[in-house]
């Protein structure tokens, strides 16, 4: 079986010969593109008279080549999925700019993980983690389509960062609105009734104190929600139903934990270190938001970095940066 770089090479030079006759005089590209939280190679077959052309990923390819051990049917899977992708693809992307103001909105992605995207990026630095923006081309059952806004797109448009988090923070809220709910509401909704064994139910259904709950902060689509934990309105009035501070858990991009700092029974550190083995054992690595745990305080209304983990970063690579649990963050 060959080995990744190997199948780079054989897929660039033999794609075309899966492709529809359409294909034949079109310029196959395998470059490396940044995504939240790393860089993947990327297959680009563009047709001569197109200026863009879609992207398909190669590593769960190379995954699907694995498994089957058989490389014409991986490169007919390919191609077929190629042509549905450029099928439902625009041709020719001629987006109004000006409607930026009403179409950009954020997410938050750890910045000692995504140096190398944020370089390009307008972003604003939060704790150890970055707000970044994103235009919204389109928003419906099937899906969000959308695209990250670069340091290019940005000046294009006139804007300036403070421009792009003013206007992303109100659409955010208003195109993607906060929902904070129980852990146990989630499953129930998940999952539905009639798939959980009634016991289950009975115990999900539990009327606990709000302080003894497991609560998840997302918004109502899902999707990149974890950047809801920085509307602060929705985090005091959670902290003040409770009664006491709250922990953040950073469970992933689309959510956050919250709970009672009495839960963690004042010891976030703990709390970092499960969410670090979840993140290297249950996440993938797109997903994964941070390894630290944060503090909020509902008399001040403050959130801050509770934990200083040793590793910022989410992919098993030390950051050369030696840092102590529970130490104060830097200001």
């Amino acid at each position: 079986m060959m080995d990744y770089e190997m199948f780079k090479e054989i897929v660039k030079k033999k794609i075309k010969d899966y492709m529809p006759p359409e294909y034949r005089d079109a310029t196959v590209d395998i470059f490396s593109v940044n995504k939240v939280n790393g860089a993947k190679d990327a297959l680009a077959i563009r047709k001569a008279e197109e200026q863009i052309a879609p992207n398909l990923y190669l590593d769960n390819y190379y995954k699907m080549y694995q498994g089957y051990d058989d490389l014409k049917k991986t490169l007919e899977v390919m191609a077929e999925e190629y042509c549905e992708v450029a099928s439902r693809s625009v041709k020719k992307l001629e987006l109004d700019l000006s409607q930026m103001k009403d179409r950009v909105v954020m997410m938050l992605v750890n910045t000692e993980q995504n140096r190398a995207m944020l370089a390009d990026m307008p972003h604003r630095e939060f704790q150890d983690l970055s707000v970044i923006y994103r235009y919204v081309v389109s928003q419906n059952k099937d899906g969000i389509a959308s695209f990250r806004i670069t340091n290019d797109i940005m000046k294009e448009c006139g804007m300036t960062p403070g421009d792009l988090f003013q206007y992303a923070a109100e659409n955010t809220k208003k195109m993607f609105p906060p929902k904070i709910c129980t852990i146990e509401e989630v499953m129930l909704n998940m999952s539905g009734r009639d798939d959980i064994p009634d016991e289950v139910v009975e115990v999900l259904n539990m009327n606990r104190e709000p302080k003894e709950n497991l609560w998840v902060i997302s918004n109502t689509s899902g999707i990149n929600g974890a950047v809801s934990m920085l509307y602060e309105e929705n985090l005091h009035r959670l902290a003040e139903r409770i009664g006491t501070d709250l922990y953040i858990l950073p469970s992933s991009v689309h959510e956050v934990l919250a709970a009672s700092v009495e839960m963690g029974n004042g010891n976030p550190e703990e709390l970092a270190m499960m969410v670090q083995d979840i993140n290297m054992s249950v996440l993938e690595l797109e997903d994964r938001l941070s390894n630290n745990v944060y503090h909020y305080d509902k008399d001040l209304r403050e959130l801050k970095l509770a934990t200083q983990v040793p590793n910022q970063r989410l992919d098993r690579v030390v950051a050369e940066s030696e840092l102590i649990y529970g130490t104060e963050p830097k200001r």
